[in-house]
């Protein structure tokens, strides 16, 4: 989940709901995120310093809170990136024999 958040925080900074509607419409409603568990990413990826907080002008009767990536973030995304190719390509292996 954290390296999810973090890659649509690479296209620029993002408030919860969008995050959200990000992830739904990207993986065509396949895999939705509750709220609770997206806020609960938030709070442990800020207090790593993957990302930054801020709150933004008032939208729609109140101040939404936006997150942006941050320098360590990113480096925590290029490691993140490089493992799951690693386990992709081992995955690949073993489902190529299971299906010969």
């Amino acid at each position: 989940m954290d390296s999810i958040i973090l890659r649509i925080l690479m296209d620029g900074d993002s408030y919860g709901y969008e995050i959200s509607k990000e992830i739904s419409d990207r993986t065509r409603e396949k895999f939705q995120i509750k709220e609770a568990t997206l806020y609960a990413v938030f709070q442990r990826l800020e207090k790593k310093g993957f990302i930054k907080s801020y709150y933004g002008d008032r939208s729609h009767g109140g101040k939404r809170k936006y997150y942006t990536i941050t320098a360590r973030g990113k480096m925590y995304l290029d490691e993140m990136t490089e493992e799951w190719q690693e386990i992709k390509e081992i995955m690949a292996i073993f489902l190529e024999e299971s299906a010969n």
